[in-house]
């Protein structure tokens, strides 16, 4: 199936206002409000034409305050008829202090999802509402920020141990 008729399908069962492409570079991608997240996720797992069963990876990417939003980036490949698609939502960056971005998880359709968002939610702070066991992955549950924030500003100790010296280097710097 081609990236086209994924796309028609897709814009017949949730409207054109709630799909739209990128079709520039190598990979095109479909994009889907934030709030359709969830529901467009069941719809690729579970249409008979589609049956998108396997969730390869999931990329999180901040695009800073300037922009003030953040993307997140779904690889989904249908293994029984061998077509795959990129499926990508943007949604609002907090600011400061304000609650973490939220969407939908889609650990319930693809338990893989579990550890892509987990991954998300600590390095680039990603809340995934109805996630399971949302808990930092990579980290201590109690670092401070997430790493792959463009605004993210390292800590200069963990529990007595330097991070981060006084010329701006951390410890793994000066090895």
């Amino acid at each position: 199936m081609t990236f086209q008729e994924i796309k028609q399908i897709l814009i017949l069962q949730f409207g054109p206002e709630n799909i739209d492409s990128i079709e520039t570079g190598l990979q095109p991608s479909i994009v889907v409000p934030a709030g359709k997240l969830a529901e467009v996720g069941q719809f690729l797992h579970e249409n008979e034409q589609l049956y998108f069963d396997f969730l390869a990876c999931i990329t999180a990417i901040d695009n800073g305050p300037g922009l003030a939003t953040m993307e997140l980036i779904y690889n989904f490949t249908s293994i029984p008829y061998g077509h795959n698609l990129v499926l990508k939502i943007i949604f609002p960056r907090n600011i400061n202090d304000q609650t973490l971005p939220s969407v939908s998880t889609l650990s319930n359709i693809w338990k893989t999802a579990d550890w892509h968002e987990r991954e998300a939610f600590d390095l680039v702070g990603i809340h995934f509402n109805g996630h399971p066991d949302l808990r930092r992955i990579l980290l201590p549950e109690d670092w401070e920020g997430h790493p792959l924030r463009k605004d993210y500003h390292q800590q200069e100790q963990y529990h007595g141990i330097y991070v981060k010296y006084e010329d701006g280097n951390s410890n793994s710097d000066r090895v």
